[in-house]
């Protein structure tokens, strides 16, 4: 049941932030797209009552044709919410306005109702150019993140791990003298200044780590805890003179071996604090793609990839897992001729926000012209074929080396076999 609702989510994530693309697309020659928020616990009536307000002042808009387009848009909402007598549980967004055409000066009318995945916080209603996405792309930002620190002597490196995505901060060098001491200082009183510019660059990275990670939005429910990677015995060194802020100190999940404190150095911390993530989206992921690896080098390995192969084998329901790029932005387009009813099918890249524009040109048996019937998304597609044979679906972020090389590699299509097939 766990992988069924996490699968849901997957997609539902997908399809949520393809939507957001595409609203982010769109534009008005004017302040005439209009954006409404309606938090949960907000009137129908006193929004409606709001709405005829605006209504009213916009009659006072000096351009004819911008007066029309607000007026419609508020027209088209109010004409939507008689369908509501209260709010959905999570609140709703309306997007309505006249959207430029790509080529002249000519516009289509949309108006989008969106349900949120997560409630609305606020009322707001905003007339622009752009509609204002800002609070459904906040819903987007990783639940989960942890602080990544490493270090020795030398230098340390901040970063943090957001869901798959490792987001380096920055680093600083120390002036730590080396253990070799200069002509004419006694070995002792060179330790002991070695000791103080230690402890001074430590102190140093525990300010700094306490200004990076606590400045973090929403600190306390958001932030899970402390990476720390570096050389024995620096880290423990670090770790048990408490130089980092108490809500960080009580916050730090282990210590781990790493060879570099470098940007480099993030990497290999997460990679060598698997353990302490298992369960975390990252390392599911990772350890997929580790399995499709090692299958595509084998002599009879199970590894498959193309989205022909994928289509095939999906058929045959020979897939145990399937992986797909989250940046796969594809969709499968069937074309018909109204005269002697010829179809063909055709996969096509598109354009994150972009609605698909493809001439294929006559048809090839009576030369007549063909239309575009249906448009499905490839992801979707491809989901359905795995639904159908009980296969596992895994939406593969590009956010770490190994999920990049599915969709740079792989054209984002692959899967891994119940069995050897032909495909």
């Amino acid at each position: 049941m766990s992988e069924m609702v996490e699968k849901d989510e997957a997609r539902l994530r997908y399809d949520f932030k393809k939507m957001l693309e595409k609203l982010e697309a769109k534009e008005g020659s004017g302040t005439e797209l209009i954006s409404l928020y309606i938090p949960p616990d907000k009137q129908i009536h006193d929004v409606t009552s709001q709405l005829r307000d605006e209504f009213g002042q916009s009659a006072n808009i000096k351009s004819k044709q911008t007066k029309t387009n607000v007026q419609s848009a508020i027209s088209s909402i109010l004409a939507r919410l008689k369908f509501y007598n209260r709010p959905p549980e999570r609140g709703m967004a309306v997007f309505c306005g006249a959207i430029n055409r790509e080529s002249g000066d000519k516009y289509d009318f949309e108006c989008h109702v969106v349900l949120p995945p997560e409630p609305i916080n606020l009322y707001m209603y905003r007339c622009s150019s752009s509609f204002e996405l800002e609070p459904l792309k906040a819903m987007l930002e990783e639940k989960v993140v942890y602080g990544l620190l490493v270090l020795d002597r030398r230098e340390a490196y901040w970063g943090f791990l957001r869901g798959n995505r490792i987001d380096p901060i920055g680093g600083a060098t120390s002036t730590v003298p080396g253990k070799q001491r200069k002509g004419g200082q006694s070995s002792v009183r060179f330790q002991r200044l070695r000791e103080i510019a230690i402890h001074e660059f430590y102190k140093k990275i525990g300010d700094r780590s306490s200004d990076i990670f606590l400045a973090e939005k929403d600190f306390f429910n958001r932030f899970q805890g402390v990476l720390i990677g570096g050389p024995s015995p620096t880290k423990e060194e670090f770790e048990q003179g408490e130089y980092l802020h108490h809500e960080l100190q009580k916050r730090i999940i282990g210590l781990f071996d790493v060879a570099y404190t470098n940007e480099s150095g993030l990497a290999e911390l997460v990679d060598a604090a698997e353990d302490a993530l298992r369960g975390q989206s990252v390392m599911i992921e990772k350890k997929i793609m580790e399995r499709f690896f090692k299958e595509l080098v084998k002599d009879d390995g199970l590894a498959t990839y193309g989205e022909k192969n994928l289509r095939e084998n999906l058929e045959l329901g020979a897939v145990e897992i399937l992986l797909l790029s989250s940046r796969l932005r594809k969709s499968r387009l069937r074309f018909e001729c109204d005269n002697c009813k010829y179809t063909t099918e055709l996969t096509v890249q598109i354009e994150p926000g972009k609605d698909t524009d493809v001439d294929i040109g006559p048809c090839p048996d009576c030369t007549a012209a063909l239309a575009l019937v249906e448009e499905i998304d490839i992801i979707h597609e491809l989901t359905e074929l795995a639904d159908a044979s009980n296969t596992k679906v895994q939406i593969i972020s590009d956010d770490f080396e190994e999920g990049s090389q599915l969709f740079s590699a792989f054209g984002g299509v692959a899967g891994i076999l119940r069995y050897r097939t032909g495909f």
